[in-house]
C-alpha cells in the first residue's frame, strides 16, 4: 500500500489449539526483550494522516522518551536505516506475526532498548545527509539509554502488526483513528491511492485479520475515494478488535485529542506511564494552538529534520474541520455512506 506522493491476545489464555500458543505466551522479559529503565516502549501507530507524527510529538514534550520516527515505512528515508532498525521491509504495512518473528525481534529488541547499529548503518547508507542521520539517531540513542529514557517509535506502518508489538516488545500502543471523511479528504488533498495488494499479499495479514478480505473487490479499481475509504473501514475493524484482545492496546480518537488537546495529553500521559509536567502542558500548548507554518498553499504536508516528520504546530481545533476545504459535499455524502457501519 503506497502513497501516489513521495511522503508517503495478551488478554486471553493461549489455547493449546493454536499453532501459535506457544510463542505468544513468552513474555518479553523471557524472551530477553526490555525497553529502558524507565520503563516499556511505546508505539504510537494509526493509518497514515491521522495524525500519528503529532501524537508521537506530544508524547515525547515531556522529555522522558526517544522519539524514533516510522522504522517500518519502506521508503527511505525516514525507513531503511538499519541503525534504528536492522531488518528488510518489504511491504507497506509489513505484517509482523509469531510464524515470522525471528528477524523482527532481534531487530526490534535493540531498537526498543536504544542500541543503535553503527556498522549497520554504514554498510548501507554513507551520504553526508545520511552520516548527519546517524549522528542524530545515535547521540539520540545512546543520550537516551544512558538517562534511562523510553523508546516511543511513531509508525504507521505497524497498525496491524499491533499486537505483536504489544505482546512480543511489551509496547503500550497507542491506536490513532481519525474520522473517515477528514482522513479520505487529507489523502485526496495529496493525491494518494492505495494499492490493495500490499495488504492481500501476505497471506499472515489476510489469515489473521480476515476484514483484510473486504479490500479484493477494489483490485484494479480507480475509484480513488472507494479504495481510501475500505482502508479506513479495515483499518477501523482491526483497531477494535485488537483493543479488545489486548489491554496494552488504546483506540484514541484523533477528534478527541484536537479537540482539548492538554486534558486529552494528560490523560494519555498518564495511561502511558509518562509523568506530566509544566513543560509538557507548556509544549503541548504552544504546538497545538499555532497556526499552520512551512506549507505550500494548497498542499498540507511537508516532510521536515533530518528524520523526514510530517508533524507540524498547528491549531488543532481549527484541524477539525479542514475537510470542508478538500471535498464537495457529494463526496462528504458519499464517504460517510461508505464508512458508517463501523462509525
Amino acid at each position: 500500500m503506497k502513497p501516489a506522493s513521495p511522503a508517503g491476545p495478551a488478554g486471553e489464555d493461549a489455547s493449546p489449539s493454536d499453532p501459535m500458543s506457544a510463542k505468544q505466551a513468552v513474555s518479553p522479559e523471557d524472551a530477553g526483550i526490555r525497553g529502558t529503565e524507565a520503563g516499556n516502549p511505546i508505539l504510537v501507530t494509526g493509518l497514515p494522516r491521522s495524525g500519528t507524527s503529532w501524537a508521537g510529538k506530544m508524547l515525547a514534550a515531556g522529555g522522558e522518551v526517544v522519539y524514533v520516527n516510522e522504522p517500518l515505512n519502506p521508503q527511505r528515508p525516514p525507513g531503511r536505516s538499519p541503525g534504528v532498525l536492522n531488518a528488510q521491509v518489504t511491504h507497506r504495512f509489513q505484517y509482523i506475526c509469531a510464524d515470522d518473528e525471528d528477524p523482527w525481534l532481534r531487530a526490534f529488541s535493540d531498537t526498543v532498548a536504544l542500541r543503535y547499529g553503527y556498522a549497520a548503518e554504514l554498510r548501507r547508507n554513507r551520504s553526508p545527509s545520511d552520516l548527519a542521520r546517524l549522528v542524530k539517531y545515535a547521540t539520540a540513542f545512546t543520550v537516551g539509554r544512558l538517562r534511562g529514557r523510553r523508546a516511543l517509535l511513531d509508525d504507521p506502518f505497524a497498525l496491524f502488526s499491533a499486537g505483536w508489538f504489544a505482546e512480543r516488545l511489551g509496547c503500550r500502543v497507542v491506536l490513532l483513528v481519525r474520522d473517515p471523511v477528514s482522513f479520505v479528504g487529507s489523502w485526496q488533498r495529496l493525491g494518494w491511492s492505495v494499492d490493495v495488494r500490499e495488504l492481500l499479499g501476505q497471506p499472515l495479514l489476510v489469515r489473521d485479520h480476515p476484514q483484510v478480505e473486504s479490500v479484493r473487490r477494489l483490485a484494479g479499481s480507480q475509484d480513488r475515494i472507494a479504495r481510501t475509504a475500505a482502508l479506513w473501514d479495515v483499518a477501523r475493524a482491526v483497531a477494535e478488535d485488537l483493543a479488545a484482545r489486548h489491554p496494552s492496546i488504546r483506540v484514541v480518537r484523533y477528534e478527541h485529542l484536537a479537540a482539548d488537546p492538554v486534558a486529552a495529553y494528560r490523560d494519555l500521559y498518564a495511561w502511558c506511564g509518562l509523568a506530566w509536567s509544566d513543560r509538557a502542558a507548556r509544549r503541548i500548548t504552544r504546538a497545538c494552538t499555532a497556526p499552520a507554518r512551512g506549507l505550500s498553499p494548497g498542499n498540507g504536508f511537508a516532510w521536515t529534520g533530518l528524520s523526514r516528520t510530517a508533524y507540524r504546530p498547528m491549531d488543532s481545533r481549527r484541524a477539525l474541520t479542514a475537510h470542508h476545504d478538500r471535498l464537495t459535499p457529494e463526496e462528504i455524502t458519499r464517504i460517510q455512506t461508505l464508512t458508517t457501519p463501523h462509525l
